[in-house]
């Protein structure tokens, strides 16, 4: 039964010539789950789990519309019949559940990103205007090449018809082709394709005709657009509002997809996946303004992650419909649980980005660190019941314990899970605590509360010994004991103060004057001390032992505590590693040249310098070093170590393991 409290979210839209069932969409994005440039098997289970789920509308990935158009090594293509396939079985597998598809139509221009085999490719772009992100130089198009891609957005709009989907969506956002061409920075041409707004537009005007024209009258083309792309060389937002107004006006556009930011430069990138740092539903005074000024329906992005978010926007009249993508990457069955008013137990986004664009920066199949189901559907989208019961005893509530623990209870095991403090949540309950970190601690809530739901029991306030697990004799154990702190063996004169991260977070007082943050790992730990440091009133020198602080966080976020750390003030000092330190200075060499660096007038010195695994009681139990399991236990008790315990990594792979684990059980 439909939960009253969502009228408009799912009250059903009609678009074109086809009705979605409610206003959730799982927009056009890059899932890296292809195979040399055709959709595959593991990317029809990822669409289909979301229909299964409930949403509304999928639009699929970009798709290259000519062979200009691959901008990474992975890119979907739709340059010709051999994608029609592909597509018809993503067709067939979200047809069954009510939900619509669309395709995205695209060419990046000069947005390349990476290329085939490791030679740069000649971008394509209206001008030869570089632009700042990658450093590409493009080619200035001719009037016969101009006509050449006009004409294949055509064709791949027939392509995608003729597989059994149901409308297209031209992508001109993020200061891709289309926009380039509208964007007057951008956009240097003196012939009928530059100068005058008109002239601008006149690409994509063309784009639409020719879609419209392969396609007939019952097809649903859609237009993506950034409303302001908020970079200083980017498509001014003046320009993109009358843009849109004249593809309304054109009578061949039935719905606007409207977003915000650029693929052109750093800063305006960062809202193509915008980072936690960004507040809820900030896009929405963006997208207000435009659908204010058409007739067509008008679909927003940006930061609505919760149902509750969506029904305010769509009751505000700001919009038609809602993307949710991060919020379907993390909970698929997110409309589902909505519609029915089971809002517990939706698995909200914390915008986190690490496993979801981040992997697709890193060339690697999407996924979602808090619900890694997400892009191995085929091996864990469904849980198979255990063949016997068994008696489960797990040591941690960390992410790794947790995830592990409800698993396991799903599949029918007797689980219970102990953890030596107060409350489950690990090492997500300091990231928390941190400037611009603070929707991290919903990672806990929503992993205990899924373990909750199987049926776990939760035990805290319990160090667990070999003792105890010889009293419980459980069929299996599993051991998610983390890690702590690594202190460095390094020098040390007189007694300067030196407290690690964790203590710092935890609330330490910290000598007044400046404080020195070593940061080994160049994550979130160093940076993030940094910043609470710096917000206390203390100067704060970060010294980093790799390039720059934070790179290896996902560009977007990464994006967004550089910006912190240098509104902040916090000096960085890269390539360096700790070396010593006295009553008042800290002593680093640098990497690359083993030269001395000296810091003075130091009060205290933080390290950031990563974890050490507690495995104590997995080497115990497996019977490292004696040949066998400790006395008390029964030879057929199962020993498996998950997470840092095993080797100190990030939430991401504590959860993996946990799910690996838990479904092996």
């Amino acid at each position: 039964m439909a939960d009253h409290r969502f009228p408009r979210l799912f009250e059903p839209l009609r678009i074109g010539t086809v009705t979605i069932k409610n206003r959730i969409v799982s927009p056009g994005h890059d899932t890296v789950m292809v195979e040399e440039g055709h959709v595959n098997d593991q990317l029809v289970a990822y669409h289909e789990a979301r229909a299964r789920g409930g949403v509304g509308l999928i639009v699929m990935q970009a798709a290259g519309v000519h062979e200009t158009a691959r901008y990474t090594s992975h890119v979907l293509m739709a340059a010709d019949d051999s994608c029609i396939p592909g597509y018809e079985k993503v067709a067939d597998a979200v047809r069954p559940h009510g939900t619509r598809l669309f395709g995205q139509l695209f060419h990046p221009g000069r947005e390349v990103m990476e290329s085939q085999d490791g030679s740069a490719p000649v971008a394509l772009a209206p001008s030869a205007v570089p632009n700042e992100r990658f450093h590409v130089m493009p080619r200035a198009m001719s009037e016969e090449m101009i006509a050449e891609i006009v004409a294949s957005y055509g064709r791949a709009a027939r392509r995608l018809q003729r597989a059994g989907l149901d409308g297209v969506e031209v992508v001109a956002s993020h200061g891709y082709l289309p926009s380039q061409f509208l964007n007057p920075r951008v956009n240097r041409r003196s012939d009928r394709y530059g100068g005058s707004f008109e002239n601008r537009l006149r690409f994509l005007r063309e784009v639409v005709v020719a879609v419209s024209a392969e396609i007939g009258d019952d097809f649903v083309v859609g237009v993506r657009i950034s409303a302001d792309e908020l970079d200083e060389e980017g498509l001014p937002a003046e320009d993109s509002l009358a843009a849109c107004e004249a593809l309304d006006a054109t009578g061949l556009v039935d719905y606007l997809s409207v977003t915000l930011g650029t693929s052109a430069s750093l800063r305006g990138s960062d809202h193509i996946v915008p980072p936690m740092s960004e507040a809820v539903g900030y896009t929405v005074p963006y997208v207000a303004r435009i659908k204010e000024k058409v007739s067509v329906p008008v679909i927003a992005a940006g930061r609505i992650n919760q149902p509750q978010d969506a029904e305010r926007v769509l009751a505000a009249g700001y919009a038609d419909a809602v993307i949710m993508n991060r919020a379907l990457i993390c909970d698929p069955t997110m409309p589902r649980l909505a519609d029915e008013g089971r809002l517990d137990d939706i698995r909200a986004c914390i915008a986190c980005n690490q496993a979801c664009i981040g992997h697709f920066h890193a060339g690697y199949p999407i996924s979602c660190i808090q619900h890694p189901e997400t892009g191995r559907e085929r091996i864990y989208g469904r849980r198979l019941p255990a063949p016997s019961p068994r008696r489960i005893m797990v040591v941690g509530g960390g992410p790794a314990g947790l995830k592990a623990a409800a698993v396991a209870a799903e599949r029918g095991h007797r689980v219970t899970l102990y953890e030596k403090t107060g409350r489950v949540g690990g090492q997500v309950l300091l990231a928390e605590r941190l400037p611009g970190r603070e929707e991290f601690g919903g990672a806990a809530i929503n992993l205990q509360a899924e373990a909750v739901r199987a049926g776990v029991a939760i035990v805290t306030n319990v160090a667990v010994d070999i003792d105890l697990v010889s009293a419980e004799r459980p069929d299996a154990v599993v051991v998610a004991t983390g890690a702590l702190p690594r202190r460095p063996e390094i020098e040390v004169l007189g007694s300067p103060s030196i407290l690690d991260a964790w203590q710092v977070i935890q609330g330490a007082q910290v000598p007044r004057g400046r404080v020195v943050v070593s940061d080994w790992r160049a994550d979130w730990v160093g940076a993030g001390v940094a910043l609470d440091l710096a917000q206390r009133g203390h100067e704060v020198v970060l010294c980093v032992n790799g390039y720059s602080a934070v790179q290896g966080l996902q560009q977007y976020v990464r994006d967004a505590h550089l910006a912190a750390l240098q509104r902040s003030k916090v000096q960085v000092v890269p390539l360096v590693r700790l070396f010593g330190a006295d009553d008042d200075s800290a002593f680093f060499q640098h990497v690359l040249t083993n030269e001395p660096i000296v810091i003075d007038g130091v009060a205290a010195l933080v390290l950031a310098e990563g974890h050490v695994a507690v495995d104590g009681l997995l080497d115990e139990l497996s019977g490292a070093g004696s040949g066998g399991l400790p006395a008390g236990l029964p030879a057929s008790t199962e020993v498996v170590g998950i997470g840092d315990c095993l080797a100190p990594r990030s939430v991401e792979e504590a959860v993996l393991e946990g799910l690996q684990v838990g479904a092996a059980l």
